[in-house]
């Protein structure tokens, strides 16, 4: 398998997966700016330009991170990346999955926005943001896991894209969930051979 990122990316969540599940994956770094890998171009893997992608050992690609960590946790049950499909502990996974994507992932993606001027994001930062990270952080209060006390993909997904507020001048840390979380993650052996993989600092 290859999967392809862009180091701090939203591929670091697919990289932590693909540890825990014990699996070997080749690491393919894409030019962001250039789209292109030591490969060639980029869109000749994937058409929509984005990161991560993880091409399968039969050659079929998968693209979208959410739907990468689900495949990861389907295909390897042991792991328990997952729970068992039918349960409601699954479908509050899933519905976190999805919260991760389209609120806050997307939310992030403005403050990483060169269109958007640092007015508008510090507005935005603070009629859309601030309410998400007031929500997991209450979430987290009393769990050490978005699941409780079982990490899943779901964790792996918020902890990448809760790592980006710094990058951009947010400044989380009056959530104490929330950094008792991100320290719990980051010694997560995944956690720390990814970033390693990745040339990140870790946290």
């Amino acid at each position: 398998m290859k999967l392809y990122y862009s180091p701090g990316s939203c591929g670091l969540a697919s990289q932590i997966a693909l540890r825990e599940a014990g699996l070997d994956v080749t690491l393919v770094k894409v030019d962001f700016k250039t789209k292109t890998t030591l490969e060639g171009d980029y869109f000749q893997v994937t058409p929509k330009g984005f990161v991560p992608a993880l091409k399968l050992d039969d050659g079929d690609l998968l693209t979208e991170g959410a739907v990468i960590l689900q495949w990861i946790a389907d295909r390897h049950p042991e792991a328990r990346l997952l729970p068992p499909f039918g349960s409601m502990e699954r479908y509050r996974a899933l519905e976190w999955l999805n919260f991760v994507a389209s609120d806050l992932h997307k939310g992030m993606a403005v403050m990483f926005s060169p269109l958007v001027s640092d007015e508008s994001k510090a507005r935005f930062a603070e009629g859309n943001l601030t309410s998400k990270f007031v929500y997991i952080d209450e979430h987290l209060a009393e769990r050490d896991y978005v699941l409780g006390t079982q990490f899943s993909v779901a964790d792996a997904y918020l902890y990448n894209v809760l790592s980006w507020p710094s990058r951009v001048g947010l400044d989380i840390s009056g959530y104490p969930a929330i950094q008792r979380f991100m320290a719990r993650m980051a010694q997560r052996p995944s956690v720390r051979a990814s970033q390693e993989a990745e040339g990140l600092q870790r946290a």
